[in-house]
């Protein structure tokens, strides 16, 4: 049966930013990892957490562009990484992993939305593959790497769409780009659910969050007018009442793999820097968790399924 949480009063909320959650946080000597952290949410977070002192590593599909984004930013560094490709996967694993380091926190940001129907790899739906699958192995592969380290799974309210789809996980019989979208953030939250059972005897701790509703590049495939007819912008193009600037929507990512009052509370959701409420209702402003993003049971089932998939399960 799916836990259900509240909030533990963080003292931070909606209107936090990345840097508001940092105040007075030392992260010298700490390396973080951030799968897209040269775009969006992600780079507001690999701001935060490098002018805390945090050495941030950025894996980047695109790394010419990353090392652009970053290039006035100290102590981050650019690696080659397609999650939509295990070979890439392993290879950027492997060669972090021949340096000794560790790391100490973990965020898997990077994903996709409202993709076309474009199978990946062995012919996996691409929102699964990227948002999910991609981080499943990641993590796994850095496993000699994560010994007591957090990370932290950016999931969405957009698991409200879609439970996992466990007889068609990827789409044969028909295709709806939303939902697929939601079955991936359904997906990341049960990966931080069952990462973290498995994990905690290690001291390592895992987190899903809900960023908000933010504008960044991660809807460019999205047409203007579809994004008026959702209520995210008005027809001349500004955000809606209730979205979060990027500085805002990185905030509850950082705070979840930095605040110590989280030490007990392995395997939440949490939204607005602090734990979510469970969903009364449908609108995905609001948000909240539904009872199927934390279910231990299912959250087993695709962990098993998700390392038969990608042959890794280090921690099983």
């Amino acid at each position: 049966m799916a836990r259900t949480h509240h909030r533990i009063r963080s003292g931070f909320g909606a209107h936090s930013t990345a840097d508001d959650v940092l105040t007075g946080v030392d992260l010298s000597g700490r390396n973080v990892l951030i799968t897209g952290g040269y775009s969006g949410l992600g780079l507001e977070a690999t701001r935060a957490l490098a002018r805390a002192g945090a050495h941030v590593v950025v894996p980047a599909r695109r790394p010419d562009v990353a090392k652009d984004a970053l290039r006035d930013l100290p102590r981050t560094e650019v690696r080659e990484l397609d999650l939509a490709d295990l070979g890439s996967v392993r290879a950027f694993a492997d060669l972090f992993l021949e340096t000794g380091r560790t790391l100490d926190v973990v965020i898997g940001n990077a994903g996709v939305m409202a993709y076309p129907h474009r199978p990946v790899g062995p012919g996996w739906e691409a929102h699964l593959a990227i948002n999910h699958l991609g981080h499943f192995a990641l993590v796994n592969r850095l496993r000699p790497a994560l010994a007591g380290a957090r990370v932290v799974s950016v999931s969405s309210s957009g698991h409200f769409l879609s439970d996992i789809r466990w007889d068609d996980l990827h789409f044969r019989h028909g295709y709806d780009h939303w939902t697929a979208y939601g079955q991936s953030k359904t997906a990341n939250a049960l990966f931080a659910v069952h990462l973290d059972a498995l994990g905690a005897a290690d001291g390592l701790r895992a987190f899903a969050v809900h960023p908000g509703s933010i504008l960044t590049p991660l809807q460019r495939r999205i047409p203007h007018a579809e994004q008026v007819a959702q209520g995210w912008i008005t027809s001349g193009g500004r955000r809606a009442d209730g979205f979060k600037t990027p500085e805002q929507g990185a905030a509850t990512a950082v705070w979840a793999a930095t605040s110590p009052l989280l030490e007990t509370h392995g395997g939440a959701y949490c939204q607005d820097c602090d734990l979510a409420e469970p969903a009364t209702g449908d609108d995905m402003l609001v948000g909240g968790v539904k009872p199927w993003a934390l279910d231990p049971d299912s959250a087993a089932r695709l962990w098993k399924l998700s390392a038969a998939l990608t042959g890794h399960d280090a921690f099983s």
